[in-house]
């Protein structure tokens, strides 16, 4: 199995800081840590109708005044100064994007860090930051469909034409091209049917966020056949799209969850990084995780 890790919400960390962000990536780079993964959003609200679907509250843990840097521009600068790591979004909200620069984006940096990036994906849930840019929130999942189909037709073609609802283009050319063979890996973020058959159709991988306990395990044995049947319908293998599942870095838990995610078939396990400072307790907690959980299942 392998294991990742968030960068530190910004209520845990710096982020801001490059000089922090360079010593957080080499230090979990030399742990032993897969991949490392940012965040993304484009403005936070101080006050929002939206519910975020992944805690009981239905707000986010994420203070609205977070120092939150772009997650390309921060990805960018991590490659530069790590060797194995893979970088990752967890998740860019793609409909916000525009696709024809995201594709050039997006595939200069796997260039430029020699194939290390996976882009995650998601639809987004804040209606009102849709709505701070001009954007109707209720088109998303169908707009980021046809984003997705014009990533893999830029990065894999050399002259590309495309005829969709939103952009229509012929004969365009968009260099480089990625590093990686078929283009950028993409783990589709999402925990509803529509995300779940949106993997099936495009993914490399599926990352339903939450816990694995209680419903959400029941959900998750829900959600797959999904996936697995919109890959077939779309003339893919059923084992195509790799499983993702969000573990924790408790000392008490964490092998244990680790071990239910192997058990719920996960390919990879995102882990929250644990409570601490760089010059204290973090790299202590992070290398017990190391011992105790990436030497036993990774």
């Amino acid at each position: 199995m392998k294991f990742g890790i968030r960068i530190p919400p910004p209520q845990m960390g710096p982020i801001g800081d490059p000089d922090f962000i360079v010593r957080y990536s080499q230090l979990v780079e030399s742990l032993g840590f897969e991949s490392l993964w940012t965040i993304d959003h484009a403005v936070m609200h101080m006050e929002y109708d939206s519910r975020y679907p992944y805690k009981t509250t239905g707000r986010t843990p994420l203070p609205a005044d977070s120092n939150m840097p772009d997650p390309l521009i921060m990805m960018s600068l991590i490659a530069g100064v790590t060797e194995r790591i893979r970088l990752g979004t967890s998740m860019l909200i793609l409909p916000q994007r525009n696709p024809l620069i995201l594709a050039k984006e997006v595939a200069s940096l796997d260039q430029y860090s020699k194939g290390r990036i996976t882009l995650g994906v998601g639809v987004g849930w804040v209606k009102e930051e849709a709505e701070a840019m001009s954007q109707d929130f209720s088109d998303r999942g169908r707009r980021a469909n046809e984003w997705i189909e014009i990533l893999k037709v830029l990065w894999t073609e050399d002259v590309s034409d495309y005829e969709g609802d939103y952009f229509q283009f012929k004969s365009v050319i968009s260099n480089p091209k990625p590093a990686q063979p078929g283009g950028v890996p993409l783990m589709i973020g999402g925990h509803s049917e529509a995300a779940a058959q949106r993997a099936g159709r495009y993914g490399d991988e599926f990352y339903p966020h939450w816990s694995t306990r209680g419903p959400n395990k029941e959900e998750l044995e829900r959600l797959m056949p999904m996936v697995m049947e919109s890959a077939e319908k779309a003339g893919r293998p059923l084992d195509a799209v790799k499983l993702t599942l969000t573990g924790t870095s408790d000392a008490k838990t964490a092998l244990e969850t680790a071990e239910f995610c192997a058990e719920l078939g996960a390919d990879r396990v995102v882990v929250l990084p644990p409570k601490g400072d760089l010059e204290a307790a973090l790299p202590e907690e992070l290398a017990r995780f190391r011992d105790q959980v990436i030497a036993k299942l990774g």
